[in-house]
């Protein structure tokens, strides 16, 4: 009996947790919200709600992404790899800012 509980305690210790994905609205050149705290591991979808291309990007040593240009109802995932705080941006309006803190 002990063994078994062992073997059972070791799978879950072994299966990871499911990452949970976040979705982030780009709507009036702002992200929405503007302000976010992840687990490491969880993605984000950035949906471009606007009547405006935009394209982020984030580039920090070690953790970066750079996305292709979005046209308005598309979207984008990241995922968050890294813990730290980031800061998330558009290269075509460049006020536009996300602050992703991942713990």
């Amino acid at each position: 009996m002990k063994a078994l509980f062992a073997v059972g305690l070791l799978l879950a210790q072994a299966i990871p947790a499911f990452a949970a994905d976040h979705l982030i609205v780009q709507q009036g050149r702002r992200f929405h919200p503007g302000d976010i705290t992840i687990a490491k591991g969880d993605t984000l979808t950035v949906t471009n709600n606007d009547q405006f291309i935009h394209q982020i990007f984030l580039n920090v040593s070690g953790f970066s992404f750079d996305t292709a240009e979005k046209s308005p109802g598309q979207n984008v995932t990241e995922a968050f790899t890294v813990a730290g705080t980031f800061q998330v941006r558009c290269h075509i309006h460049p006020k536009m800012l996300l602050t992703v803190h991942v713990n």
